[in-house]
C-alpha cells in the first residue's frame, strides 16, 4: 500500500477576529498518488481556507496534516517553504506571471529557487514543461504578449517544474473560456493518470468536478461526502 501523497486527520480550524468562530471541523481524507480529486461546495463553505491549510501556508489548526507520510506539524517556516517548493505546485485562478521575464524564465523561477538542478537542466526541463502544454513556440514571449488561457497554461507550466508530489488549484479554470478550460482539465487528467501526481482542485464548475476521480463536497466547515467517480 502506497503512502497517501496527503493525508488529512481531523483538521479542525478557528478564526478569532473578532470572535472566536469555528470554519473547519474535523476534516479527515487521504489522497493517493496519482489520484485526481475535486473540491466543491457554496461560497464560503471552507474550501479555500482548506486548501491554504493543506497546503502548509496556513499552519494554526487543530489536527494532523502529513505530507507523504510526514507530519508537518511542528516544522520551522524554512523547512515549510522548502515542502512547499519541493513537493507542491500551485495553481490560481489568476497566474501571477512576472511580466519583465520571459515565459520561460517564468517557468524557470521556481526550479531555480529549489537549486537542486543546474540552470541549464532547469531550462530544459521548464521548455519540457512547456511542451506538456503545448505552449513551447511561445517560450521567448513576456507574459503580457500572451492570451488569459496561454497564461494560465504557463502557470501551470510552471507549478510542474519541480515535478511535485501534489498540485493544488483554487478555480484554475474560473477565468477561462470553454477550450482552454478543457485543456487545463486534459493536462490535469494527465498529470494524474500518466505521471502519477495528485491532484486537488477547488472548483465551481460542476462539469469539472464530475469528471475527475473524486469528488470531495464541503458544507459549512465540513466533508459531507468524498466519493469516488470511478465507476
Amino acid at each position: 500500500m502506497d503512502t497517501p501523497a496527503l493525508e488529512a486527520r481531523r483538521l479542525t480550524k478557528y478564526f478569532d477576529d473578532p470572535v472566536r468562530v469555528q470554519v473547519l471541523h474535523d476534516i479527515t481524507f487521504a489522497l493517493g498518488r496519482g489520484e485526481f480529486a475535486a473540491v466543491v461546495g457554496k461560497s464560503g463553505c471552507g474550501k479555500s481556507t482548506l486548501l491554504y491549510l493543506l497546503s502548509t501556508m496556513d499552519t494554526v489548526y487543530e489536527g494532523e496534516l502529513l505530507i507523504d507520510g510526514v507530519p508537518m506539524r511542528g516544522k520551522k517556516e524554512a523547512e515549510l517553504a522548502h515542502v512547499r517548493n519541493a513537493q507542491i505546485g500551485f495553481v490560481f485562478q489568476f497566474h501571477y506571471l512576472l511580466n519583465e521575464f520571459t515565459v520561460l524564465r517564468n517557468v524557470m523561477l521556481p526550479g531555480e529557487k529549489l537549486g537542486k538542478l543546474s540552470r541549464a537542466e532547469i531550462e530544459h526541463r521548464a521548455y519540457e514543461k512547456l511542451q506538456l502544454l503545448g505552449i513551447e513556440s511561445e517560450a521567448f514571449k513576456k507574459p503580457n504578449q500572451l492570451s488569459g488561457g496561454q497564461k494560465q497554461r504557463v502557470a501551470i507550466a510552471r507549478a510542474l517544474i519541480n515535478d511535485p508530489l501534489i498540485v493544488m488549484g483554487d478555480e484554475p479554470t474560473g477565468n477561462l473560456d470553454k477550450k482552454n478550460g478543457e485543456v487545463v482539465f486534459d493536462t490535469f487528467k494527465e498529470l494524474a493518470e500518466t505521471y502519477h501526481q495528485a491532484l486537488l482542485i477547488v472548483t465551481h464548475d460542476p462539469e469539472f468536478a464530475a469528471r475527475t476521480h473524486r469528488i470531495i463536497e464541503m458544507e459549512d466547515g465540513r466533508i459531507i461526502n468524498g466519493a469516488s467517480n470511478q465507476k
